[in-house]
């Protein structure tokens, strides 16, 4: 497990200068880059500093230190009423507008809602695992942070690089969906609004600038103001509810039972691979978990707004899938505006505008939060120095990451111009389970192991148990996606699932209690998130995972040439300057009085246990 390093930090190479002036320190102020001499050095200890991230993690109050590096701190204006708006706002969007009707039509049939049941357990298990965590560290990296304080600096980054992933292809995907409603609003085809390259690859080939234009409109509003952005997305979200309700209402008005059979034309794998990428429809909660360094009452605030959205979301999901396969049957669903082309076909042709409208707000919130979220999961990397420090700058003036926004939402504009929604639906899903796998992992780890009061058979334990869970997972959703009918493999993958659970739970002692919140039920809770997300990833296409594994392949190659050599010397001049203080504060303690020399010890201890 490594013993507790680290706060990643160290001189930060954030000076302030007037104006708007970029210099090598900004992006490459560590020892390593000083001269080529240096980094051909650094390149010669790549194996050694390797080992070092790997078994180095990071500590909560490490976590908490690296927030002075952005120079200014974001301000605290967000309670649990904006969280929840932000959590549904963040989810309810492209994923239920047009994947519906898209997985119902090709995959699950009204069973849909099924896959939606699914995909929403999937997801709140997921949310209770990033609920304690972000109480417990509440700073903008989300899922990053936590992995760096529980698996290390290695297995974060890897994360880091999925989880931008995620928020870029997630952006693209609304974005282009955001182009279809906008078609449906103006009483056109989708491709009419495209441009068709032919010489590019099949799926790159439909040019989608709208989707640029609504991506620069977002970007003007996210680095304005974080409770600005709060304020018009909680607007936009009454409007976007109200809309659904008229969805649903309506709807069920026009529903005809006979659309409902047959219930499930693809059977239960149809069911299953539905779920996997209606997952998508998910994605975004976890941008909430971001804001927890702006939020009042971390405590308070973050269970009732990342459950609570959570929970409202599911139900409003099953309702629209089931609406919508009531009012029309599932082979006629229209794969691009699904709810609008519902009410064109029983002659509610007035209905079709409101609902593209109604899509289109739900889609701006959706961008909008992603938009707020990428930029801090962003910010809190680049204070580790795994990617360029500039990164990390927060604007005095807006309390915003303006850098780290426009690159990300950069970035998303270039994919959505190019790639067509279904590629970007099946990746998005693969980085989006993993990822989640990952933070469920270390919530275990974080219950489970504390560096130098687990015992050593404990830990042993622990990392058997996990490992067999991870294995049973893995076997599972194997077993699933290359054997249709078989049965035999899950009587032993599920039962050893079962087993290491349970053995977790009754021979390996809990190392630490959350101080405010905990998810209940550890170990059988984090477990299952674990197993859900696992088999989900045995239902994803074999292209997908190919385009995964060479976004990691290249992760990998820009960490050994830059990421871990910057990261690795940003520890280590955070350790020094953690070492001279303690020892400067040692020295002041022995001229103090008695009386002011315990709170000066105090004081040191602090900082000796953030590199200790």
């Amino acid at each position: 497990m490594g013993a507790e390093g680290e706060g990643g930090g160290g001189s930060s190479g954030l000076t302030r200068r007037r104006g708007c002036t970029c210099t090598k320190e900004d992006f490459l102020p560590e020892e390593s880059f000083r001269s080529w001499s240096n980094y051909a050095n650094a390149l010669k200890e790549t194996p050694a500093r390797l080992v070092d991230r790997v078994l180095t993690r990071s500590s909560e109050q490490g976590e908490l230190e690296v927030k002075a590096r952005s120079e200014h701190d974001m301000k605290k204006t967000l309670n649990w009423w904006d969280l929840m708006w932000f959590g549904m706002g963040a989810v309810i969007g492209a994923g239920i507008f047009v994947l519906t009707g898209l997985e119902a039509r090709d995959e699950a049939g009204p069973a849909v809602v099924l896959s939606y049941v699914v995909s929403g357990t999937s997801a709140l298990l997921s949310v209770f695992c990033y609920t304690e965590f972000a109480i417990e560290i509440p700073v903008a990296g989300g899922s990053f942070a936590y992995l760096r304080v529980e698996l290390g600096d290695f297995v974060a980054f890897i994360a880091a690089g999925n989880i931008l992933l995620e928020y870029v292809i997630g952006g693209a995907a609304v974005a282009r969906s955001w182009t279809s409603y906008f078609a449906t609003l103006c009483n056109h085809k989708p491709d009419d609004f495209r441009i068709q390259a032919h010489n590019l690859p099949d799926g790159y080939n439909q040019l989608d600038p709208i989707s640029i234009g609504i991506i620069i409109f977002v970007c003007i509003l996210a680095v304005s103001s974080t409770k600005g952005s709060s304020r018009l997305n909680y607007i936009a979200s009454v409007v976007h509810i109200i809309v659904i309700a008229f969805i649903i209402i309506c709807g069920l008005i026009n529903a005809n039972v006979k659309n409902y059979t047959p219930f499930a034309p693809f059977g239960v794998r149809g069911i299953f691979k539905a779920s996997a990428v209606l997952f998508f429809a998910y994605v975004g909660f976890d941008a909430v978990s971001t804001m927890a360094e702006e939020t009042k009452n971390p405590g308070r605030d973050i269970p009732i707004g990342l459950v609570g959205s959570m929970v409202i979301t599911t139900l409003i999901y099953c309702l629209l899938a089931v609406t919508l396969c009531l009012m029309t049957p599932y082979k006629s669903i229209d794969p691009d505006a699904p709810f609008s082309r519902a009410f064109e076909t029983i002659g509610w042709h007035w209905a079709e505008y409101v609902v593209a409208a109604g899509a289109l707000k739900g889609m701006t919130s959706v961008l909008l939060v992603g938009a707020v979220g990428q930029a801090r999961y962003l910010t809190h990397i680049a204070r580790t120095h795994m990617i360029p420090p500039w990164f990390a700058k927060v604007d005095p003036k807006t309390g915003t990451p303006i850098n780290a926004t426009v690159a990300m939402l950069a970035a998303t504009a270039i994919i959505a111009f190019f790639t067509k929604l279904a590629i970007l639906s099946d990746l998005l899903s693969i980085s989006t389970l993993f990822i989640f796998m990952l933070v469920a992992v270390a919530l275990l780890v974080r219950r489970y192991y504390v560096d130098g009061e687990t015992s050593t058979a404990n830990r042993n334990k622990l990392v058997v148990f996990i490992f067999l869970i991870l294995a049973s997972s893995g076997a599972t959703s194997v077993y699933w996606a290359v054997n249709e009918d078989g049965w035999i493999g899950y009587c032993i993958t599920v039962p050893i699932w079962l087993l290491s659970t349970a053995g977790l739970a009754f021979f390996v002692p809990q190392a630490r209690k959350p101080k405010l919140w905990g998810v209940p039920l550890v170990p059988w809770l984090p477990s299952s998130s674990i197993a859900i997300n696992v088999f989900l990833l045995g239902s994803i296409d074999k292209d997908s995972y190919i385009r995964f594994l060479i976004w990691t392949a290249i992760l990998l190659v820009y960490y050994f040439i830059f990421g871990l050599h910057a990261s690795y010397d940003t520890a280590k001049a955070f350790e020094v300057k953690a070492k001279e203080e303690t020892v400067y504060i040692m020295a002041e303690a022995g001229k103090d009085s008695s009386a002011d020399k315990s709170a000066t010890e105090a004081a040191a201890d602090g900082i000796k246990s953030v590199i200790d």
